[in-house]
């Protein structure tokens, strides 16, 4: 017995006369599309029904089975492995491989799942698309087997790709500095970020939930990574550390900048109309806002190396470093020492920081428009 729809309205159903079965002559014609037949069925057929998610460009979701890989992941997205052992951006980007694993393999049984099948999936994709692709696989198939679903875990074994060396990120030279500065004075919201990035050497999904709140009684910038969780503590309002006196101007550059904000909100950026923004939407618009400036090939992370690098230049100690710019990891911060010591030892000189800021080019007065034409 068929489910009667006779109370359900669907949308975008024109009518243009009647087929001589006495059933509507349905069109799916959405405003300015062109229209659709349907066919000659009631609307609550399933085949009319099935004809007219098509049109609609609506895809049904395949039924779940029990024991399948695609009732394996719906069970993994919703475990403590996923919700509380990964965090939120990594989620975010997990989600979206697992439902597409789900797409093209969910109707195979997960006591079938084997390593063959999990590298020819790989196989499709080349360097770092495939590296991430093997990680959402061995998330997944580390919670079958911790779940006894499965008695060994099917991605062990299958070996990363190999991709070109890169440095990543490139860090910011002192003339991109003076460039961005030129670019957007005091003022302007644009400044204020570079700032915030430029002093605090942080990531832009922290920077962007930074505010007056983060500065604690003793003057420390203090906030948890939304990365690793980890800790960071960056002197804002309190005497500097004797390896840091170098690097004062910076931070008067960035209390002049807060300071001439137009508008106080929790959060120090915040969209025109004053609202929170999210990392990647902060990550574009900063990148559009260099390259007004003139500068290319640059991005907000890499003010975070840069930071990095003067601190290894005041010859910071790499405890000292990791506290300042949250890296867990102290190997990337022994590659920049390494370089420095080699410059060093070929120099002869202490490596002193100079800092960014050069009066004579640095406009520090303030605007009211949030935003100025560079030339």
């Amino acid at each position: 017995m068929r489910l009667s729809l006779r109370n359900v309205k669907l949308k975008h159903l024109s009518q243009s006369g009647v087929w001589p079965s006495g059933n509507a002559r349905l069109y799916y014609r959405p405003k300015g599309q062109k229209g659709v037949a349907m066919p000659d069925l009631p609307q609550d057929h399933p085949k009319f029904l099935a004809a007219y998610a098509k049109a609609a460009g609506v895809k049904p979701e395949a039924p779940v089975i029990e024991g399948s890989i695609a009732s394996a992941i719906a069970a993994y997205k919703a475990s403590d492995a996923f919700l509380i052992g990964l965090k939120a951006s990594t989620r975010s980007v997990r989600r979206r491989m697992l439902d597409d694993i789900a797409e093209r393999y969910g109707f195979g049984r997960v006591r079938d799942l084997a390593t063959k099948h999990i590298q020819k999936d790989l196989d499709r994709l080349s360097g770092h698309p495939a590296n991430n692709r093997l990680r959402a696989w061995r998330g997944l198939c580390a919670w079958l087997k911790d779940a006894n679903k499965v008695a060994s875990d099917p991605s062990d074994g299958i070996k990363r790709k190999k991709v070109a060396k890169s440095d990543g990120h490139v860090p910011w030279e002192r003339e991109d500095v003076l460039k961005f500065r030129e670019c957007w004075p005091i003022g302007t919201v644009e400044r204020l970020a570079f700032e915030l990035i430029h002093w605090t050497g942080a990531r832009v999904s922290d920077v962007i939930r930074m505010g007056e709140g983060n500065t604690d009684r003793e003057g420390w910038l203090t906030f948890k990574q939304e990365k690793t969780g980890g800790e960071v503590y960056i002197p804002f309002k309190r005497e500097l550390p004797d390896f840091a006196l170098g690097m004062a101007e910076d931070l008067k550059v960035l209390h002049q900048a807060i300071a001439a904000r137009n508008d106080r909100h929790l959060t120090y950026i915040t969209t025109f109309k004053g609202a929170a923004r999210s990392s990647k939407s902060v990550s574009q618009w900063f990148a559009a806002k260099s390259r007004k400036a003139g500068i290319t090939g640059k991005t907000a992370h890499g003010l975070r190396k840069t930071r990095t690098i003067a601190l290894v230049e005041v010859e910071a100690t790499t405890h000292q470093i990791g506290a300042w710019t949250g890296h867990e990891s102290l190997k990337e911060i022994e590659h920049y020492a390494k370089k420095f010591n080699k410059r060093k030892a070929l120099s002869g000189s202490k490596g002193e920081r100079q800092s960014s800021n050069s009066p004579d080019k640095v406009p520090t007065f303030a605007v009211k428009s949030r935003e100025i034409k560079c030339l």
